[in-house]
């Protein structure tokens, strides 16, 4: 087991090392210039995300998709990543990781494009999609479908369950003494309140828990900054500057390198916004739009609100605060951020509190719809209610576990998930332009596309 756990480790690392950067980095670049920058609609796309697109055909809303897809997104990587990238990259990964989020934007529209253009609507009027249905109806690569639920199906159960459910019980353990077997239990029943009752009921508490623990965690990060304020200019140049050279605050981070902070502050973005990832584009199917444009505009606003706002606050508290607190050892990694938080008091502690336990949760609903659409792709809608009681079971087990070889595997799955997205991204990006050019850029947004079906 030793060794296979460190095959795994050392396989992951490689694959989430300079080749998925290459390629997930390379796909952003490349869709944002052929789509023409999307990323200028992105106050258009805020505005759509609230706006009820009546008589549309769908699941549940566009804001209903969103939430569901950010539940999942927002997780610990935009708290305990951000603060791993910082300890290993420098302060300059904080901007490495606020760019990616800039050029993600291009792909996860085009998750979004693909996710309703390809979806199908079942005899009983259920929308099913995402990049299984994209591969298959669009480029006749069922086998490569096939591979990519399989992954997504064993992915999340990683990254999406007991790594989020352990990281709560770790975290309400150290924090209150809390017992782990309690937090576990607590943890799984209130999960199984929620997912039994399947996507709707997802979506509904995702469309209550989202826009209060973002703004929640948001209203506090800026508190903090407020405290800070006195560092916030060499805050901001430190990161600049580290970003492009190497650079050094008294006597820290002088183990740090340009291209280390690319390395890691990349990666954690790419990590920590999902897009190209392939998962969000399953739940953007289920909205109600009336074409895949304004669904895929929709969907973009995910990366902008975790990476570009999330990521970028987390960022700036934690090196504000490694500054303005000397004492803090910033090689700590992910105890960073609670070394960080924790230098405000009391009102630090709580707002790091709710925001690693409401992420954690809300990424556990979210990427058990995934996991679900996966294996209803792959045997049928009989197999979701196993998979439900799979699913809550394995809170309880993440909860009380070591998570090491868990982790390693989720991290290896999510890489091998990536690759048929991204494969599926590149070789339709001339549908995803026509569309871009015929319902965006002609000013067509308000058209009714026709649907396919199953």
């Amino acid at each position: 087991m030793s060794t296979l756990t460190d095959l795994l480790a050392q396989a992951s690392t490689w694959l989430w090392g300079w080749p998925m950067i290459i390629m997930l980095l390379g796909t952003h670049l490349y869709l944002t210039i052929r789509l023409r920058f999307p990323q200028r609609k992105i106050f258009t796309a805020i505005r759509l995300s609230v706006t009820k697109d009546e008589g549309a055909s769908g699941d549940v809303s566009q804001f209903g998709a969103l939430a569901t897809a950010l539940a999942a997104t927002i997780g610990t990587g935009n708290i305990i990543g951000v603060a791993t990238a910082v300890a290993l990259g420098g302060p300059g990964a904080v901007l490495w990781c606020w760019l990616t989020g800039i050029f993600g934007i291009a792909t996860k529209y085009a998750e979004g494009l693909l996710a309703i253009k390809y979806r199908v609507k079942t005899n009983n009027g259920e929308m099913l999609g995402g990049p299984m249905y994209a591969l298959e109806r669009g480029l006749n690569m069922k086998w490569l479908a096939v591979l990519f639920c399989i992954f997504t199906a064993i992915a999340a159960f990683g990254i999406g369950n007991t790594v989020q459910a352990n990281s709560i019980s770790l975290f309400v353990n150290e924090t209150c003494g809390v017992s782990p077997y309690i937090t576990g239990l607590v943890t799984a029943s209130l999960v199984a309140l929620v997912i039994l009752f399947g996507v709707k009921s997802i979506t509904r508490v995702c469309v209550r828990l989202v826009p209060f623990m973002a703004l929640f965690y948001i209203v506090g990060c800026i508190y903090i900054l407020i405290m800070n304020s006195a560092f916030l200019k060499d805050t901001v140049l430190l990161i600049f500057n580290s970003a492009f050279t190497a650079h050094a605050v008294g006597g820290g981070f002088a183990g740090t390198t340009v291209m280390l902070a690319a390395r890691y502050g990349i990666a954690r973005g790419l990590f920590s916004n999902e897009s190209g990832l392939g998962s969000a584009p399953i739940v953007a199917a289920a909205a109600k739009t009336r074409n895949p444009v304004r669904q895929a505009l929709v969907s973009s606003t995910g990366t902008f609100w975790d990476t570009v706002i999330i990521c970028a606050l987390t960022g700036l508290v934690i090196v504000s605060s490694i500054i303005a607190y000397p004492d803090i050892d910033y090689t700590q990694g992910g105890a960073l951020t609670k070394a960080a938080f924790g230098k405000i008091p009391v009102v630090g502690t709580m707002i790091l509190t709710v925001g690693i336990i409401t992420f954690a949760f809300s990424t556990i609903l979210g990427w058990s719809y995934y996991g679900e659409k996966a294996i209803e792709y792959l045997g049928g809608k009989a197999w979701i209610r196993y998979y439900r009681v799979a699913w809550i079971i394995a809170v309880f087990i993440g909860s009380v576990m070591n998570l090491t070889f868990v982790w390693n595997i989720a991290d290896f799955m999510n890489a091998l998930m990536a690759i048929p997205n991204l494969i599926s991204l590149i070789l339709l990006s001339g549908v995803i332009a026509r569309e871009t050019n015929k319902y965006l850029w002609e000013g067509r947004l308000d058209e009714v596309y026709q649907e396919q079906k199953q």
